[in-house]
């Protein structure tokens, strides 16, 4: 700030008045409405008040809308964000188109080495950081165990589709408003896409062959959707094609589901009393398999922190990133919510915690789901790519989510397990054979 004075001569005399104010940098954080970033952004007071020169604009999305939102502006240069949340599908394909910013130096008390190995894998490209983890997570099978015991059964350790099924149909209450099996239907290469992927990994299926041929004429797909549509709409809710993640955390919350099979994430929601009206009638178990197989298909997602190449406010969007994905942020909400409710599945040092073994019974099975996730080899067969509940191909974020239309269609009774299928066949055909596959 600068004042002028004039002096009896009529001369100027310019005094600067330093220290008066600093100036506020505004960012602006684009994110998923998830239940961990909601809680992040109830506590930016915190960041607030350990840097209040920076101001914090946000931006929270519909998971299947952030997605669209952020690729739009980072592949337009449109500049609208300064963080941005995306997954670990997108980290290294926009850090190789030169995209995203290098995040290095973000502090002394950061502890990058403590970073889950598997998580920070995925991140780093040409031996850089692109991305932290904000959460990791896996998939699980999530049950209630009053309702199991109900109706007689055991949980196996290593359930497969048969069991999901007989034990759906016996816990299923349509007069008492309780379903047997509650699972993604809401179309979306990161939402019902996500859990048929993986479940027809668990079938022994893939994608694409080795020639980048689309395989959805294949019987494991067969087998996939056919076992996932008889589920949902023998023993699932009501409108569940409309269901993604929170849809069916809101009604596992509420007491209408007996299975739901989804992120490891969810667990400390479902476990929290002050969330959860059934906190202490629940049980965790593996992902299924098919009968006779291994193959859990369980898969590794992150999200994570970015910051876009195009921001012109760098220093101020890694200090904010640094602070959310910080040992000093997990401390925070500890000490504020409960050390049950810490972001899951990117530090080491968590699962060493006696603190959090303590309260956290779903613990032991996120690490072992995570640490177990083979996004090298997802499924049995060969396959020319690398996923879990995605292919890790630029083209698969549009070929998923028109897929995953199809299948929300025939869960909707619009079509057909067949018709969807051959759809998806000639759709992904068609789209990979534009885009040039197979790729030298």
């Amino acid at each position: 700030m600068t004042v002028t004075f004039r002096t009896l001569a009529g001369a100027s005399l310019v005094v600067a008045l330093m220290g008066t104010a600093s100036a506020q940098t505004t960012i602006t954080v684009a994110t998923v409405n998830n239940g961990d970033m909601i809680r992040m952004q109830r506590l930016t007071p915190e960041f607030n008040a350990l840097h209040p020169d920076i101001k914090v604009n946000w931006v929270t999305l519909e998971e299947n809308v952030l997605r669209q939102r952020v690729t739009t502006d980072i592949a337009s240069r449109g500049g609208q964000y300064d963080v941005l949340t995306i997954g670990n599908y997108e980290v290294p394909i926009w850090a190789k188109q030169g995209w995203l910013m290098p995040l290095e130096n973000l502090g002394a008390d950061y502890d990058q080495a403590d970073l889950l190995p598997q998580v920070a894998q995925g991140l780093t490209v040409d031996g850089k950081l692109h991305a932290v983890p904000f959460y990791a997570e896996s998939s699980m099978l999530m049950y209630r165990t009053d309702l199991l015991e109900k109706a007689g059964l055991k949980m196996p350790e290593n359930p497969d589709w048969d069991f999901i099924a007989e034990a759906a149909q016996k816990m299923t209450d349509k007069g008492a408003g309780i379903y047997g099996i509650c699972l993604r239907g809401k179309a979306g290469w990161g939402e019902n896409m996500a859990f048929l992927t993986s479940m027809n990994n668990s079938m022994g299926g893939r994608w694409f062959d080795m020639e980048w041929k689309p395989q959805f004429n294949a019987p494991e797909w067969k087998k996939t959707l056919d076992t996932y549509l008889n589920l949902m709409k023998e023993y699932g809710p009501p409108g569940a094609s409309s269901n993604g993640f929170n849809e069916n955390l809101a009604l596992f919350q509420t007491g209408k589901c007996g299975m739901w099979i989804d992120a490891t994430v969810a667990a400390s929601f479902i476990s929290d009393p002050k969330e959860s009206q059934v906190a202490d009638k629940v049980g965790f178990a593996p992902a299924p398999v098919r009968k006779g197989g291994s193959n859990h298909g369980n898969w590794l997602w992150s999200w994570n922190l970015a910051i876009p190449a195009t921001t012109s406010k760098a220093e101020a969007a890694k200090t904010f990133v640094a602070w959310a994905t910080s040992p000093a942020y997990t401390k925070l909400v500890a000490e504020k919510d409960g050390i049950a409710n810490v972001p899951p599945g990117t530090r080491t040092s968590l699962y060493k915690n006696p603190d959090y073994l303590k309260v956290a019974p779903f613990a032991e099975m996120t690490l072992t789901a995570i640490e177990s996730a083979d996004t090298q080899k997802p499924s049995d067969l060969e396959v020319p790519y690398t996923g879990g509940q995605f292919v890790a191909i630029p083209e698969f974020q549009a070929i998923g989510t028109s897929v995953g239309q199809q299948f929300s269609a025939a869960l909707a009774g619009k079509a057909t397990a067949d018709q969807a299928l051959a759809a998806a066949q000639a759709l992904t055909t068609r789209e990979m054979t534009r885009a040039g596959y197979p790729k030298k």
